[in-house]
């Protein structure tokens, strides 16, 4: 009788156990899978480039895998017995083993005739596509296992998946907040691949208690256990507004309100996190305040896509336009939470929101790029967004068809008057009347639908009216857009938010030479090395980062010069004569070598320069594969004995003397500074902030005598390499 009840006992407390086991086996797995993709992509960084197609293919690779693991999971559990599952996964599990650590294979080189892109994606498949296979499997089989085990709410796992994302999102900002600025990328790695064997044990025990379950399979969920066509097109979109969102999010907060390394981060954490507040039985927002604030979001996303800038102040606007896009991503996952099917078909709604996301990858870093010259797939992924006002409101009333017409008219009709109104009326403030009625009316509107999305269509299709006819020349590449506009007396070309290069307009259509602007201003301290006895007597110039070839106008008759240039569209904007005339006057005969300079000067072992100039520091992002130890060894190979070294490092946010004062001093090389403060009387004439180097002091004592440059002393921090490098330890 005792030996009876003590099992009875010990039945109820190991159900009470299985939803711990699964929670820790799925946020384990989950930490895992967004932990080794900063990591491989820092790994492979330096062998490929640091070109951002490294990380948009990783992205490619990773979003392809998943599906390709959502997918096996959805198969397996569809005509495998449970025993069968746990132990075909147990043994890919034991062959993942065999790629860790995380390494590249030895001997590899980089071919530069073999396009970049399918180097990547050989890199990542043959380092880490077995481990991230296995990793991207979990998160449906898991599930599909507790639905089959004895432990609470067992017909509705869907909670588990919550915790995924917890584990995503710790992961996501664990790497970059700790465990970069900690160690480097080899402890790293062999950490991660600690966590991969422990993994391992827990897939076998949760594995062990579904082959003990005994829970019926039997669905509380309110669809249909058989999705149509129309629930997994409803699943798709649903699953491609917020991956779309999330990454027209970041091109808008670096392109449009302020560039920021690392941007990236944040709104992909938000994207996560609203994984954990929507897909739970206890939703963490009311519906009705859920849907007023999603209007308001939709107000604000319109009017910052309208393409003017609002104010002069950027992070409010970036505050604002974070906190929209984390309440339509939840209206968005909220709504899919609650279009979730039975739990026998949990695989296959996986599949289908993994394929959606893909999509929205898709959409904005392929097709985007190649269909549109500006960034209109923010615009079209709002609108595909705003149907999410339709979502339970039953029939359309004709009569809103109108009141949405008329509010239309009502919101467009300030911009439409701009230029007839008598005054110097800006158009912000324009903007600023229209952006006032849009939100009103939505406000107004917020229970008829139809009205909030016409509303919403005529924000967004007047934006891209607000800013035609400024620009001489748009167009996209895939490295960001391109725009040369004309202000006033001054020609300007931008690349994201920065200034790349500018020209008088009254040199453009004579035969003079161009006078460098700028950064490159005559009284700047590039102009000053350039200029000085030393950059005259220079025989061989390199420039990394062409801009529109302003520092060719310094070249001297007799001069080599070089540049090399990641993008090829900035090569045919500095080339072309109709837009800047730099180059055809200066160096019309200099050859640019496109794609990514630490690569390709590591392939030229004969170049040999006087000076070397890095100017790849643009949009003040920090290329760090370009400032690391390894780095400036490569340069100091570069160069002749005694040539200089120069480094733009104008930054709003990083201090980059930094990290190249630390390296200066281990690799044995003098080096000075100098921090240029501009003429606030001359907008062309801009601060800038620059470092020489040289491995011969003698070299630099010409600007050691001037009093405007200062030694640059290493601040005895940790050396960044390869390896390591902590970009948070270096905001200024």
């Amino acid at each position: 009788m005792t030996t009876a009840i003590n099992t009875a006992i010990r039945r109820r407390r190991i159900p009470r156990l299985v939803p711990v086991l699964f929670t820790a086996t799925i946020f384990l797995s989950a930490s895992l899978l967004f932990f080794v993709q900063p990591l491989f992509t820092k790994i492979v960084l330096p062998y490929i480039g640091g070109a951002p197609a490294v990380w948009t293919t990783a992205m490619l690779f990773f979003q392809t895998i998943l599906i390709a693991g959502y997918l096996y999971a959805h198969l397996s559990t569809k005509y495998l017995p449970v025993s069968a599952q746990v132990g075909l996964h147990l043994l890919l599990w034991a062959m993942a083993l065999i790629f860790l650590p995380l390494s590249i294979q030895s001997g590899w080189q980089f071919d530069p005739d073999t396009p970049v892109a399918l180097q990547t994606l050989s890199l990542f498949a043959l380092g880490v596509g077995m481990p991230f296979a296995v990793l991207s499997a979990n998160a449906p089989l898991i599930q599909s296992w507790y639905a089959k085990s004895d432990g609470p709410s067992a017909d509705d796992p869907y909670f588990l998946y919550g915790a995924s994302n917890l584990g995503s999102l710790s992961a996501l900002l664990a790497f970059p907040l700790v465990a970069e600025p900690l160690f480097g990328a080899t402890q790293i790695g062999w950490g991660w691949a600690a966590g991969f064997v422990a993994l391992g044990g827990f897939l076998a025990l949760s594995g062990l208690a579904t082959r003990k379950g005994h829970a019926a399979v039997t669905s509380s969920a309110p669809l249909a256990e058989n999705p149509t066509p129309r629930d997994y097109a409803w699943w798709l979109l649903l699953a491609f507004i917020p991956s779309s969102l999330m990454l027209s999010v970041t091109s808008t907060i670096s392109t449009d309100i302020g560039s920021f390394p690392l941007v990236w981060v944040l709104p992909l954490s938000l994207y996560l996190l609203t994984f954990v507040l929507c897909f739970t039985n206890r939703p963490w927002v009311g519906a009705k305040l859920l849907n007023g604030v999603f209007v308001l979001s939709l107000a604000i996303f319109a009017m910052v896509l309208t393409g003017v800038k609002l104010g002069s102040v950027t992070i409010p606007l970036t505050v604002a336009l974070l906190l929209s896009f984390l309440v339509i991503a939840m209206k968005a996952h909220q709504t899919l939470y609650d279009a979730r099917p039975a739990q026998n078909n949990l695989t296959i709604f996986y599949v289908t929101m993994s394929v959606g996301g893909a999509l929205g990858g898709l959409f904005n870093a392929i097709l985007a790029p190649n269909l549109f010259a500006d960034l209109h797939e923010a615009r079209i992924t709002v609108i595909l967004a705003a149907t999410l006002l339709f979502v339970g409101t039953g029939r359309l009333r004709l009569g809103d068809l109108g009141k949405g017409v008329l509010a239309a008219a009502l919101i467009i009709a300030p911009v439409a008057a701009y230029g007839v109104l008598p005054g110097d009326l800006g158009i912000e403030t324009l903007v600023g009347v229209m952006g006032a009625v849009f939100i009103t009316t939505l406000v107004m509107a917020r229970h008829k639908p139809l009205i909030g999305f016409i509303a919403t269509l005529a924000v967004l299709g007047i934006g891209g009216q607000l800013t035609r006819g400024q620009s001489v020349f748009k167009d996209r590449s895939f490295f960001g857009t391109h725009v040369v506009r004309d202000l006033e007396n001054t020609r300007i070309y931008k690349n994201g938010t920065t200034v790349h290069g500018a020209q008088r307009r009254s040199e453009l259509n004579n035969d003079a030479r161009p006078t460098p602007l700028y950064y490159y201003h005559p009284d700047g301290p590039m102009a000053q090395v350039m200029t000085s006895v030393t950059g005259k007597a220079a025989a061989n110039v390199g420039v990394v980062g062409l801009g529109v070839g302003s520092l060719s106008c310094y070249g001297e008759p007799g001069q080599r010069w070089q540049f090399y240039e990641i993008d090829a569209m900035v090569d045919r904007v500095a080339r072309d004569p109709l837009l800047f005339t730099f180059m055809s006057q200066c160096a019309p005969d200099a050859p640019t070598h496109i794609g990514d300079a630490r690569v390709v000067l590591d392939q030229q072992t004969s170049a040999r320069f006087d000076i070397l100039v890095i100017d790849a520091y643009s949009s003040d992002a920090v290329p760090v594969h370009l400032t690391t130890n390894q780095a400036l060894h490569l340069y100091r190979n570069r160069i002749k004995p005694g040539g200089i070294i120069m480094f733009h490092i104008s930054n709003r946010y990083y201090d980059i003397s930094r990290p190249l004062g630390r390296s200066a001093k281990d690799l044995g090389l003098s080096a000075l500074i100098q921090t240029y403060r501009g003429a606030t009387t001359d907008p062309t004439n801009s601060p800038s902030t620059v470092v020489i180097m040289s491995d011969h002091a003698a070299s630099l004592t010409p600007f050691r005598v001037d009093a405007r440059w200062s030694v640059l002393q290493s601040d005895a921090g940790r050396i960044w390499t390869d390896d390591y490098a902590n970009l948070l330890s270096i905001l200024d």
